[in-house]
């Protein structure tokens, strides 16, 4: 992460707590790697009932997590950061052995049981302790860029203007189903035929399984990379948005396209259909503020700001947290 003024205080032993889900782990680890290199991310599986009380204290909880985070609370760390319903109930476990508290989402309880709760701009929550970021959290800065290219660097050799292509899938917000990508692929095939330039595509964990297997029919051999599951291999998309010149990201996604606003490359919002809720807020405001625009017929070039809200959330969390003492 991006060093700022203040951050080689020693903040002590920092946890970064989720269920292992993909966007959880992401986020909590994010915010904890800006405050420190050496956080520890621990992936936790509550036992029943907690799994669906969480994040609320039944009697017992200590044990929520089972034996060995109950023995590791015995030593709690000076600060729990988590992300999600389930570590929610960890951080607060946490809190009661002295752990200063950050929860990241809203924990649909009151927010004053931790010292502090990040949500997204486009989420309802506010409060005094309650810290408010565009969009997702996540590791992606000028350094993790570069990191990126040094580790594919073939993706660099492909011809550009390089098309990073983030494809996400149904939410309860939305659909992106089979018809959709193909809309979607007739597009971008008449781009690159107009005006060259490599495609790099790649789905994610919410991309079902019948548009995995539309993208390997229709790409698999012809583009300049193809990454449906781990079937293809290592995941190249670090990769994708290092060396990425345009990205085209579907809207149901907020973690995607947080990332990708987060690179120095236009962005290009692919809808499907209409969003509902949080997601449609924020596309809006990408939109607005003009960090991306919506996909049309072609992918000009323009200035962009990188939208990089890690670092400015964990600063606001070393001031208030500290501020504390």
């Amino acid at each position: 992460m991006e060093r700022r003024p203040g951050e080689e205080r020693d903040y002590g032993r920092i946890w970064a707590l989720s269920d292992g889900r993909a966007g959880n782990a992401r986020q909590a680890e994010a915010l904890a790697a800006a405050l420190s290199p050496q956080a520890e991310a621990l992936h936790l599986d509550p036992h029943a009932p907690w799994r669906w009380a969480a994040p609320r204290l039944l009697p017992f909880a200590a044990h929520a997590f089972g034996s060995d985070y109950a023995a590791r609370l015995r030593a709690a760390p000076d600060i729990a950061i988590g992300c999600g319903r389930q570590a929610a109930l960890a951080t607060r476990l946490a809190g009661q052995r002295g752990a200063r508290t950050v929860q990241i989402l809203d924990p649909r309880i009151d927010p004053r049981h931790w010292d502090l709760v990040v949500v997204p701009e486009h989420d309802a929550l506010r409060g005094d302790n309650v810290l408010v970021a565009r969009g997702s959290l996540h590791p992606v800065d000028d350094a993790w860029l570069a990191a990126a290219r040094d580790a594919h660097p073939a993706i660099g050799a492909l011809p550009g203007p390089r098309i990073a292509v983030l494809l996400g899938g149904d939410s309860r917000h939305g659909r992106f189903d089979v018809a959709a990508f193909h809309a979607l692929a007739d597009r971008l095939d008449a781009i690159v035929a107009r005006g060259g330039g490599s495609l790099l595509l790649t789905g994610s964990r919410r991309t079902s399984p019948a548009v995995r297997a539309a993208l390997r029919a229709r790409y698999a051999g012809r583009a300049g990379c193809v990454w449906a599951d781990d079937g293809d291999g290592a995941n190249p998309y670090a990769g994708l948005l290092g060396w990425a010149e345009r990205i085209v990201c579907s809207s149901d996604s907020v973690n995607m396209l947080s990332e990708a606003c987060a690179t120095r490359a236009p962005v290009f919002v692919f809808a499907p259909g209409p969003l509902d809720g949080p997601p449609q807020r924020f596309v809006d405001g990408l939109i607005a503020d003009g960090r991306a625009r919506p996909f049309g017929d072609a992918l000009p070039a323009f200035d962009v700001t990188p939208l990089r809200e890690t670092a400015r959330i964990a600063a606001e969390v070393r001031a208030r947290l500290f501020a504390m003492q």
